[in-house]
């Protein structure tokens, strides 16, 4: 049957939805068909997580009409989506650890033998929805002890269970391996071979090539095209989300390592509950090199580059930089010997929201006698850095005296690049650095990576995204339950082998 003709399970007509001060969507229309697959693309801000919030009853539209399988509706929470069928798999799960599968799926929805839950029916329920749609899972396994695309299975049962034959998934494959990003997009065609639609939220172009039907791609608030994976490409795909052309392979020549920079030998770090989370790692970081840290979220990044930088205490035999020991240094002090961090998470750890541009670029260097006088600090050179900065890094802000906190997330991360490559780091030690970033931002952040690396800086990479690592990288090292499992140089460090170490396989298999 072709497209056309399949049966509409989902449309929405000039959508619109206004926050104070911002419209985050303005007369957005979609159609969503029986058994297919559709793909939202966008920039961040672009409104693709309102779209799908007032298709879910999270949000009400200020403007237009949504119509599910023929009936205009408007519905008031997802309480009401649910029973029109439609179903949503959030980005960040919403499970009880301590329950086991089969109840976490059945939670308020379960199976009565009045006045009891009917815990063997949920069971049995639960195994069919598992067997019937190629999701396996432990019915009786406790969530808490399930691996994260485990996890995201028993989410995408729990809509199923509420027989929703219109799916939205937001942003599925982002804590995920490559095999079982692979596994999911199996899944979800499966899923459309049984007629359910799907709304598949991603900034993935390679899975959104690899899986839609149809490609709906939002900027600014506005729809600005369709397309189909025949017709277009990761390039054009990038160009229509941004409104110019993008870069999306990296642009850099072979290193050319020099001298150990960073070494780090015997590491061990313990998490906020005093339990293992590095164990005996031993890593070093050449003048001229990048060293890609790849791994599933979860297994020892964080608190690796927590301890390198000075956040979080630790013990090691050696933790140098240029020969100078850090080991439990105070992050001032890690600065001062010419490391530069990218940090995690921005909005705690790399800005201060109220402070303006210009101050937050000199965040960590007031001190140092160019920008200030016997504890004065000289506004001019600061301006006059700033000012530099902002032009040789794209910053959009209206001004420097701007405040932080009012820029968007590309330009935040903008702002910590500049500084920390600013200071002309030895070592530059950089986590998630394009996370939360537009495509556009993400062509400009890694030729700064490329280009400290170019200038003689050893770099330690931190990164969620495997291809960000596989572009990046002249070497790859694999993170597994807080150890490093191998090293490999990029030359031999393809998809596969990668995901298979990630997930905890054997670096002989």
């Amino acid at each position: 049957m072709a497209a056309d003709e399949r049966e509409v399970l989902l449309q929405a007509t000039g959508l619109t939805k206004r926050f104070p001060g911002v419209v985050a969507n303005e007369d957005v229309s979609l159609t969503l068909r029986k058994g297919e697959i559709l793909a939202l693309l966008g920039e961040n801000g672009a409104g693709k997580s309102t779209l799908v919030k007032m298709i879910y009853g999270l949000y009400a539209p200020d403007e237009g009409e949504i119509r599910i399988k023929g009936e205009a509706v408007r519905l008031a929470g997802p309480r009401d989506a649910i029973k029109r069928g439609i179903g949503m798999v959030h980005q960040h799960f919403q499970l009880v650890p301590v329950f086991t599968v089969a109840e976490n799926i059945v939670l308020g929805d379960e199976p009565l033998r009045w006045p009891f839950v009917n815990m063997k029916s949920a069971r049995a329920e639960v195994a069919r929805l598992s067997e019937e749609y190629g999701l396996k899972v432990d019915v009786d396994a406790h969530v808490e002890d399930l691996p994260v695309g485990t996890q995201q299975r028993v989410e995408i049962l729990k809509a199923l269970y509420r027989r929703a034959d219109i799916l939205i998934l937001d942003e599925p494959t982002a804590v995920l391996t490559p095999q079982e990003t692979d596994d999911l997009l199996r899944v979800m065609r499966g899923f459309a071979d049984s007629g359910v639609g799907v709304i598949f939220i991603t900034h993935k172009l390679r899975e959104v090539l690899a899986v839609a039907d149809t490609i709906e791609v939002l900027r600014g608030g506005k729809w600005v095209g369709t397309t189909v994976p025949a017709e277009t490409s990761q390039e054009g795909l990038a160009q229509m989300m941004v409104g110019r052309g993008v870069l999306l392979q990296v642009d850099k020549r072979a290193a050319q390592p020099q001298e150990v920079i960073l070494d780090v030998q015997g590491l061990t770090v313990t998490d906020d509950l005093g339990l293992p989370a590095v164990r005996d790692v031993s890593l070093q970081v050449r003048a001229g090199e990048i060293l890609g840290i790849a791994g599933v979220e979860g297994n020892g990044q964080r608190e690796l580059v927590q301890a390198l930088t000075g956040l979080r205490r630790c013990s090691a035999t050696t933790v140098t930089v240029n020969g100078q020991d850090i080991l439990n240094k105070s992050p001032h002090d890690i600065h001062a010997l010419g490391v530069g961090h990218v940090p995690e998470d921005r909005e705690k750890d790399g800005l201060v929201g109220p402070y303006s541009v210009a101050d937050n670029l000199v965040l960590d260097r007031f001190a140092e006698p160019e920008f200030a006088s016997r504890g004065v600090r000289d506004r001019k050179a600061i301006d006059a850095l700033s000012t530099n900065l902002v032009q040789q890094f794209d910053i959009r802000t209206p001004g420097i005296t701007t405040t932080v906190q009012s820029l968007s997330g590309g330009n935040k991360q903008k702002i910590v690049i500049a500084r920390e490559l600013a200071a002309n780091p030895v070592a530059l030690i950089a986590a998630q650095p394009t996370r939360g970033v537009d495509v556009g931002s993400i062509e400009f952040i890694h030729s700064q990576i490329v280009g400290a690396r170019d200038r003689g800086a050893a770099v330690l990479l931190v990164s969620a995204e495997l291809d960000e690592i596989l572009g990046l990288s002249d070497r790859v090292a694999v993170m597994y339950d807080g150890r490093l499992v191998d090293v490999l140089d990029i030359a031999v460090a393809d998809r596969a082998r990668v995901g298979r170490l990630m997930a905890g396989g054997s670096k002989d298999a």
